[in-house]
């Protein structure tokens, strides 16, 4: 799981969402946070929104490291619509194109893609399952560079494990393949942990910030950065679970909204709940659950399909951005 906490920034509540942090501190705040510059296109059921943290104050503000993050929310991604999933994969791919431009990256730029995760753990596998479906090139420009079309660049994938069966950071493994096969850019994938039910299954962010695996709920591992790994790193990821303590927290709100269409004296109903704000409501909720060990992290009973199905997007939407010799508007059919 992603970059949830820095030293010297500020907890964003459990969500690694950028977005997230952006809106929860927003809403403390009382407007929009000064340095956070957002911009938000839709585009046939797709949500995409642009985000940039334009400075160390701003970082500080929302608990996320200065950098761009773009966010595609997409809820009907649940009704496992292939039309719609086909159209994701084409934005994503046009989106992260043009995001590679902005941050510099060329059409010659030989990549690295890092699917962090467990295999055996299907909230967490997206990473892995991603790279299973990634088209690698960087062998063929080492045995037969002569017999490479045009169009295409050096893309190698690895999926390196979890601490816990190799015994070995995810950071000392990308280390030293880094060192050995000298990519320009490295390509970090992984499942994150969501503050909105809603946004499970259903987002995906991107961010040139780097990522720090595990860190999402709560497991502070060495991460993936341009600063560790000396070329910069981008960071794919999908909310896969939420807390139990967010669950409850979004019931409380649900049933407070359900009751206000029948009263305005939720406050008889919910006492002082009603009045509390939100932030305070999820910790005080928090500080029920976790003496007893019930804050669970929790994902969908659908969630096999769903892994299998956004890898697929981000796989197929990778391989076309990374590849001229994809075509964009076919891009499922880049997939294996």
């Amino acid at each position: 799981m992603e970059t949830e906490k820095e030293e010297g920034l500020v907890y964003a509540g459990s969500t690694d969402l950028a977005l997230e942090a952006n809106e929860i501190a927003a809403k403390r705040m009382g407007g929009a946070v000064p340095g956070v510059l957002t911009e938000t296109q839709e585009d046939g059921g797709v949500k995409v929104t642009f985000m940039e943290v334009q400075n160390r104050e701003a970082a500080q503000s929302i608990g996320k490291l200065p950098g761009h993050y773009i966010t595609f929310e997409v809820l009907g991604l649940r009704n496992k619509d292939s039309d719609l999933q086909d159209q994701v994969a084409t934005l994503f791919a046009q989106k992260f194109a043009d995001f590679l431009k902005k941050i510099g990256i060329g059409k010659d730029a030989k990549v690295l893609i890092i699917g962090l995760g467990n295999w055996n753990v299907t909230a967490d596998a997206l990473g892995p399952i991603v790279v299973e479906n990634i088209m690698v090139t960087r062998h063929f420009f080492q045995l037969m560079p002569d017999h490479v079309s045009p169009g295409y660049r050096q893309v190698s994938a690895v999926a390196p494990g979890v601490l816990g069966t190799t015994g070995i950071e995810s950071s000392e493994i990308v280390q030293g393949i880094v060192d050995r096969s000298k990519p320009d850019l490295v390509i970090a994938i992984d499942a994150l942990a969501s503050r909105s039910i809603d946004r499970v299954n259903t987002t995906i962010q991107v961010a040139d910030t780097g990522i720090h695996p595990g860190s999402g709920i709560g497991n502070k591992r060495k991460g993936l950065t341009k600063e560790i790994l000396g070329v910069p790193v981008i960071a794919i990821g999908v909310p896969t679970v939420v807390y139990a303590s967010t669950i409850v927290n979004n019931c409380i709100d649900l049933m407070i909204e359900h009751f206000k269409q029948e009263t305005d004296r939720t406050d008889k109903i919910f006492g002082l709940l009603d009045g509390l704000e939100e932030n305070d409501r999820l910790q005080l909720v928090k500080e029920v659950l976790n003496p007893v060990g019930h804050d669970l992290l929790v994902t969908p009973k659908e969630i096999d399909q769903f892994i299998e199905d956004i890898a697929n997007i981000i796989a197929s939407g990778l391989n076309a951005a990374l590849h001229e010799a994809v075509d964009m508007n076919n891009v499922a059919a880049y997939t294996h």
